[in-house]
C-alpha cells in the first residue's frame, strides 16, 4: 500500500455528472480536487465525430459492457446496458441527444420527496450549461460550456416531411421542446459543438484540468470507500495493481452511474442486508434502497423503404464513409458533423395523460443498431418508446470484487401499463406514418409489418424487437421514504460526507434523454456542496394542455 494523499474533495468517476462536479468544486483556488476515472483518453477520432457514435457505444475499450439478465417479460433476453468507461464516460459514447425531459417530470420528482427539485429550481441550472446555438429565449442558456446546435439542421427533406405529418395528424408543431412546449413535433438539437461531440469531458475538462488545484486520474479502478464509523473518510482503489487510499478531508461524491454508484455502495458495505450477505460483504450500513428503483427505456424501430433516392443508405459504403470521415477531419463539416437525429416528437399515448409519455427519433436512413444498412435500398425509421414506465426492477453486488458485474434485472414490460404503453406507440405511429406529408417518400413497410394488429401480435413483436434506449436511472433515489437512499441535498441518507451525484438519485426517469438532466443535477449538486444554490425570483410558463383529461392531442 502506497502512501496516502488527501484532498478536500474525491470525485468518483468523469462522466457526465462527474466531470462538472470536479470542474465547478475546483473553481474555488482554496480547495483540492481528485478527479478518478477508470477509463482512459477521449482523444479518438470515433468519439469526437458525432456520425461515429455506434463505435465508441459497441468497443470494449469505452464500454463497461454490462448486461441484464434474463429479461423475463421480453423473451428472457439479455439487454446491453452501454455506459461509458472514459473521460467523459456516458457522454462520450452516446447519441448526444440534448433533450431536458418534460418540465412536468421534475415537479413529479419533488412530489416523491425530492424537495427543491421542481422545474422552476432546475430552470437556471439547464440554463447555466447551455451555449444553445439554435434558439435564444427565456427559457435557454446562450454562455454555458456544453455547445447545442441542430447538426445540419434538417437538409434532408424527410425531416420535414415527418414533422408535417404530425402536424396532419393533429399534433403541434413545438420550436423548442426544452422550451415553454415539450409536446408536439420539431427539430431536435444535439450535444455538438462545431462539428464536435461537446461532452462533459471536451466542455469542462479541457479548461479545467489546467488548474493547479485539480488532480485527474485515469486507469484508477475504485474498490470500495473508506469509512471511520459512519463517516466517509476517502476512496481505497486500484492504480497500476498497486492499491492506494486517497483521503477526502472535506466529502467523497459518487458520479459513477446508475449501475456503477449502487455497486460501489454496496461493495463498501451500504444497502440491503440481504444483497449484501449473499454477496459476502459485511454490512456498514443499512440502507434498503441501494440498487432498488431501477428504471429504463425501451424503444423500437418503425421502419419503411424509401421511395427516393435521398435516405442515408447510400452513404453507409466503405467508400462513401471514408469520404464522409476525410471532410471531417479537415474541416468539421458533411454528414459527420451530425448524429442524424435531427427532427423528433413527444405526445401523449392516450387521453387521461398528463404530458407526454412517447418519445419519436426520426433517422432518414434504416439502419441497426450497430450502424449497418438494415436492408438493402434505401429507407428510414422513426424510433418510438413509451417514456414513462412503471416497472422497476434492481442493481444487485455479487462479489465484494468490483470486478465483477453486478446482477442488472430491469424487469421491462412487468406491467400492464407499460405494454399498453407500447401497443399505444404502434397504432399512433402507423397512424401518422399514413398521412400525406410522407406519401412522396413513404415506400413498403419493413416493421411491424400490416400482419402485427391484434393485442396480442403488437405485445409479441414488441416483446422480440425492443431494445434498451440506454437510459437506466433511479437505483440512488432522492426521497424521504424508507427506500430513499440520498436526501434531497444528495447526502447518503444516515452518513456523513458522502453524496451521490448522477442518474442514479432520479426518483423516476424524466421523458426524454438522460444526459441534459443528468448535467443540469451535477451542476446544481457542485452548488449544494459550496451552499450557493441560486433560487428563482420569477417562475416562468410551461405549456400543459388543459383538456388533457379528455383529448389525447392538441
Amino acid at each position: 500500500m502506497q502512501k496516502n494523499k488527501t484532498y478536500d474533495y474525491v470525485v468518483v468517476g468523469a462522466g457526465s455528472a462527474g466531470a462538472i462536479v470536479a470542474a465547478r468544486l475546483s473553481e474555488d483556488p482554496n480547495c483540492s480536487v481528485l478527479l478518478l476515472e477508470y477509463g482512459g483518453s477521449d482523444r479518438s477520432v470515433f468519439i469526437g465525430m458525432p456520425s461515429a457514435l455506434g463505435i465508441p457505444m459497441n468497443s470494449k475499450k469505452y464500454n463497461w459492457g454490462f448486461e441484464s439478465q434474463p429479461e423475463p417479460y421480453l423473451n428472457n433476453r439479455r439487454m446491453n446496458c452501454p455506459r461509458g468507461k472514459v473521460m467523459g464516460g456516458t457522454s462520450s459514447i452516446n447519441g448526444m441527444v440534448y433533450v431536458r425531459g418534460n418540465a412536468h417530470d421534475y415537479d413529479e420528482w419533488e412530489s416523491h420527496g425530492a424537495s427543491g427539485w421542481n422545474y422552476q429550481n432546475c430552470l437556471p441550472y439547464f440554463k447555466k450549461l447551455e451555449n444553445h446555438q439554435c434558439v435564444d429565449s427565456e427559457y435557454t442558456g446562450n454562455e454555458g460550456p456544453v455547445a447545442i446546435s441542430g447538426g445540419n439542421n434538417m437538409r434532408n427533406p424527410l425531416y420535414r416531411g415527418f414533422i408535417n405529418a404530425g402536424v396532419e395528424a393533429g399534433y403541434s408543431e413545438t420550436k423548442d421542446y426544452n422550451g415553454f412546449r415539450q409536446e408536439g413535433f420539431g427539430q431536435k438539437f444535439m450535444n455538438v459543438d462545431r462539428g464536435i461531440r461537446a461532452s462533459t469531458s471536451h466542455a469542462y475538462l479541457k479548461s479545467a484540468k489546467k488548474r493547479p488545484n485539480l488532480t485527474i486520474l485515469k486507469r484508477a479502478l475504485v474498490q470500495r470507500i473508506q469509512f471511520s464509523n459512519k463517516t466517509a473518510t476517502g476512496i481505497e482503489c486500484e492504480i497500476n495493481g498497486h492499491s492506494k487510499i486517497f483521503n477526502a478531508q472535506r466529502e467523497v461524491i459518487l458520479c459513477a452511474g446508475a449501475i456503477g454508484s449502487p455497486q460501489l455502495l454496496q461493495v463498501s458495505g451500504v444497502g440491503p442486508k440481504d444483497t449484501l450477505a449473499a454477496a459476502g460483504i459485511d454490512q456498514i450500513h443499512e440502507l434498503p434502497g441501494v440498487g432498488d428503483n431501477l428504471q429504463d427505456h425501451l424503444e423500437f424501430n418503425f421502419q419503411y423503404s424509401c421511395k427516393q433516392p435521398i435516405s442515408l443508405n447510400s452513404e453507409l459504403g466503405l467508400f462513401k464513409k471514408a469520404v464522409i470521415g476525410a471532410q471531417w477531419l479537415l474541416f468539421k463539416t458533411g454528414l459527420g458533423r451530425t448524429n442524424h437525429f435531427e427532427s423528433c416528437a413527444f405526445i401523449r399515448s392516450r387521453a387521461g395523460v398528463k404530458w407526454p409519455d412517447i418519445q419519436y427519433h426520426f433517422l432518414p436512413g434504416a439502419v441497426t443498431y450497430d450502424g449497418s444498412v438494415a436492408f438493402k435500398g434505401h429507407g428510414f425509421q422513426v424510433h418510438v418508446g413509451h417514456n414513462k414506465p412503471t416497472s422497476r426492477g434492481h442493481v444487485r453486488a455479487t462479489s465484494p470484487d468490483i470486478k465483477k458485474h453486478p446482477e442488472i434485472l430491469f424487469n421491462y414490460l412487468a406491467t400492464e401499463e407499460d405494454r399498453q404503453g407500447f401497443r399505444d406507440c404502434v397504432h399512433l405511429t402507423r397512424e401518422i406514418m399514413r398521412q400525406p406529408a410522407m406519401d412522396a417518400f413513404r415506400g413498403e413497410v419493413i416493421q411491424p409489418t400490416a400482419e402485427v394488429q391484434t393485442n396480442e401480435e403488437i405485445d409479441a413483436f414488441v416483446r422480440a424487437s425492443v431494445d434498451s434506449a440506454y437510459h437506466p436511472a433511479g437505483t440512488c433515489k432522492i426521497g424521504t421514504d424508507a427506500m430513499a437512499v440520498v436526501d434531497s441535498e444528495l447526502r447518503v441518507q444516515g452518513l456523513e460526507r458522502l453524496r451521490v451525484i448522477d442518474s442514479s438519485v432520479f426518483p423516476t426517469v424524466p421523458n426524454g434523454n438522460l444526459n441534459a438532466p443528468t448535467m443540469m443535477l451535477a451542476e446544481r449538486g457542485a452548488d449544494l456542496i459550496k451552499g450557493t444554490v441560486v433560487v428563482p425570483t420569477e417562475p416562468v410558463q410551461v405549456y400543459l394542455d388543459q383538456q388533457w383529461k379528455v383529448k389525447q392531442r392538441g
